[in-house]
């Protein structure tokens, strides 16, 4: 409306505001207010944006002139804004300049999308207008949270992309180089450095289990783990709302938090590993860790994509790390300089590798891969390392478990409208009659140079004819082929294909090639062996978590989480039983260590500790000590601390506990008030030190209603925080849930101070309340 509209104003009347539009139908119209001005002539200053991902930035472009009209119509309108009417003008001057300015570069750069860079003509004394529009819009996007503007806030992706846009211009126009967007340092929430045309093909293509949603809360689209995991058909999931996989104890947080990051623009666990409850059709809750990045398309809409792994599994991500290793294999993986691809073009037109070359080649495609947070994330970047400075395009095959043949990377050095995902997969199987060159090598043959692609005679199965189809689609000229070997087994294949006639591949180039694959097969092995180890380590986590008993008085609730960054099994444990006395035990422990090792050493003072209270029903500090004697005649005895307490009370009241610690966090009781205490009391040495020393006793009373919460250090210690403060945040985050059911208590507290914790949690939490 406003692009057709030749005047426009605003009435305001009390409560109520009218914004009026004038088209013209007949004639030529009057220049139109909305218009924004041509680009302005090339004889301003040059600043360069590098890497600007083209639908980002039509998105960003889309809310920041919305924002700006909406600050026109309500100052029109008599609302302060807090915006001076002279900023306001300047802004909207600027912006457009701004605007005319990029779509021109990027109208002028290759078709296709994705990340380009561009140079811009600007004013030279546009700096100040700049950080006027900067203002402005910061003052905008205010007042759109607080509801005073007809348009939502920015996502935080948004956010930082226009810091970046506007810190470019008037840096570079102050002499500053230029800096990529594909570098910048990013907050957790503010998602992927590229946004893209929205396609749910890429959901469904994933392995990892995933869902998409729309602003409506909507789910739009569901690959096929995601489904089996919470047993659905993913069809029949498409298009109800996403409340659907929601608890009923968490439906109205979840449309709180939903509600609340549309209308603020504030994420709260976008962009954040949350371990969560999700629902399964059968009614079971499924506890999963769940990952959400927002994902802005090129038509301006927001899609929300969530990844989800069982609770007992760390989750995979590609989300970049501001700093530190992750941010350095970024780098690396970002589109090379021009100068870099004008070398990698030279070799590719027959210039032979130096030795040192081919070092830094080998070096580097180990580097990316031991460095990534999975393996399909590693094979990419190689993929991307490859195609910047050996070929043009690559693919990895694999074997899976049921000896099929899956690709499970293609990486494209210039793909154009191509969309690799559709060349991923499991392939036609491999069989007796399959003779082309893929086939060979997963036969064990190679590396195989190819001077053409195979030829329609050679193509006798369905695998080779799906080859064959590759190097079509793909436009190959040349190729080398080659054997990913481990342990003395052909465990998949690599391929390495250009395009141009004028660089085909050599002998020298199959040798390099060669010893590229002895290097990532044993990189593949390695994650796959891990894999498999920590699947292991999960099943058996799992298969030692109690099941807690029904202790008609006392409500009981208990959550654990694995790290979401390292371990995916440890030593951290809970248990909860009723003594033959009628009393309830309370138990959590963590044992010093993050692998097997400690899962088995927890698994055995569980069970000790069980037996011990179980058979004797002797006070808690009696309790430990025998444990420890215990422990200490084990062939490797564990370091661990423990929390051993006894619940006691007739079922109307009054009720206590009663506890001795080991070294362990103290307790959390929590009024139905909100008031809080911490138990400290009891405290006495950690398990595995000296099994003589004598150990403490505390008695605290119980109120009706109050909620005794004992936990593991993961749920409260962060790096370079000081445990006081840790405690006092626990503390602030139970007063909040005091009257909220016990379920909910616990899982909030998870979301709350669980997500992105590097060590394992596990809580266990115990309500006492009388008979109706």
């Amino acid at each position: 409306m406003g692009l057709l509209a030749s005047r426009y104003g605003v009435r305001a009347d009390g409560d109520a505001k009218a914004v009026w539009f004038e088209l013209w139908s007949e004639g030529t119209p009057p220049p139109s207010a909305w218009e924004p001005p041509a680009p302005p002539p090339a004889s301003g200053r040059t600043v360069t944006l590098v890497d600007v991902p083209d639908a980002l930035y039509s998105a960003a472009q889309h809310h920041r002139h919305a924002l700006l009209r909406e600050a026109v119509l309500a100052a029109a309108g008599g609302e302060d804004l807090g915006i001076p009417a002279a900023d306001l003008a300047a802004a909207q001057e600027v912006n457009d300049v701004i605007s005319a300015c990029v779509t021109t570069a990027l109208r002028g750069g290759p078709a296709g999308g994705g990340m380009r860079s561009a140079p811009l003509g600007v004013p030279p004394d546009a700096a100040p207008a700049v950080e006027t529009l900067s203002r402005v819009l910061d003052a905008a996007e205010e007042a759109a949270r607080d509801g005073r503007l007809l348009t939502l806030p920015s996502l935080p992706r948004s956010r930082v992309f226009h810091t970046w846009l506007f810190g470019q211009i008037t840096g570079q126009l102050a002499g500053a180089p230029p800096t990529a967007w594909t570098v910048v340092p990013r907050e957790p929430g503010s998602g992927p450095a590229e946004a893209v045309p929205w396609d749910a093909g890429h959901v469904q293509t994933r392995r990892v289990p995933t869902i998409a949603t729309d602003e409506r809360n909507r789910i739009i689209a569901v690959n096929g783990p995601a489904a089996d995991l919470l047993g659905w058909r993913a069809d029949d999931l498409v298009g109800r709302p996403l409340t659907t996989l929601v608890p009923e104890h968490l439906r109205e947080r979840h449309i709180a938090a939903f509600t609340s990051l549309l209308l603020s623009g504030r994420p709260r666990i976008l962009g954040r590993s949350v371990p969560l409850p999700a629902l399964h059709r059968d009614g079971r809750l499924v506890p999963v860790r769940l990952f959400i990045q927002g994902q802005e398309a090129a038509d301006g809409r927001t899609v929300f994509i969530a990844q989800l792994s069982p609770r007992a599994a760390a989750p995979s991500p590609s989300k970049p790390r501001s700093g530190g290793r992750s941010a350095r294999v970024r780098e690396r993986a970002a589109p090379l300089p021009e100068a870099a691809s004008r070398h990698a073009a030279g070799q590719r037109g027959g210039t032979v590798m130096s030795a040192l070359e081919r070092l830094s080649l080998l070096a580097e495609t180990g580097a990316v891969l031991s460095d990534a947070v999975d393996l399909d994330e590693g094979l990419l970047r190689v993929g991307r390392v490859l195609t910047g400075r050996l070929a043009d395009w690559c693919a990895v095959d694999l074997f899976t478990e049921d000896a099929r043949v899956e690709r499970v990377c293609v990486v494209h050095r210039s793909p154009g409208e191509l969309r690799m995902e559709e060349f991923e997969g499991v392939l036609p199987p491999l069989s007796e009659a399959s003779r082309g060159p893929l086939a060979r090598v997963l036969g064990g043959a190679g590396p195989l140079l190819l001077g053409a692609p195979p030829r329609p005679d050679r193509a006798p199965s369905p695998l080779d004819a799906h080859y064959r189809e590759l190097f079509h689609r793909l436009r190959a000229r040349s190729a080398v082929v080659a054997p990913l070997r481990a342990r003395q087994e052909i465990i998949g294949a690599l391929t390495v294909a250009r395009t141009d006639a004028g660089g085909p591949f050599t002998e020298e180039d199959a040798r390099l090639v060669g010893d590229l694959v002895r290097a990532l097969a044993l990189g593949v092995d390695n994650a796959r062996l891990y894999q498999e180890t920590r699947n292991i380590a999960e099943r058996l986590q799992r298969s030692l978590l109690p099941v807690l008993p029904q202790a008609g008085h006392l409500e009981l609730a208990a959550r654990y989480a694995a790290s979401s960054t390292t371990a995916q099994v440890g030593g951290d444990w809970y248990d909860g039983f009723v003594l033959p006395s009628g009393d309830t035990a309370l138990v959590i422990g963590d044992v010093t260590g993050h692998d097997l090792d400690a899962a088995i050493a927890m698994s055995q003072l569980r069970s000790m500790l069980r037996g011990i209270a179980v058979d004797r029903q002797e006070p808690p500090e009696t309790v430990l000590r025998r444990l420890d004697a215990a422990n200490h005649s084990l062939h490797r005895e564990a370091t661990a601390t423990c929390v051993y307490g006894l619940v006691k009370g007739p079922r109307e009241g009054p009720w206590q506990l009663v506890h001795s610690s080991a070294g362990h966090p103290p307790p959390l009781l929590t009024t139905v008030e909100g008031r809080t205490r911490f138990l400290e009391d009891g405290s006495g040495v950690l398990l595995g030190l000296d099994p003589d020393m004598p150990r403490p006793r505390a008695t605290d009373a119980i109120p009706a209603g109050a909620t005794v919460l004992l936990y593991t250090d993961g749920l409260v210690e962060r790096r370079g925080e000081s445990l006081d403060r840790a405690l006092e945040r626990l503390g602030r985050r139970t007063a909040a849930l005091a009257r909220e059911p016990l379920n909910v208590f616990c899982d909030e507290l998870m979301i709350g101070l669980g997500a992105d914790s590097e060590d394992d949690i596990a809580i266990l939490a115990a309500r006492p309340a009388p008979p109706p």
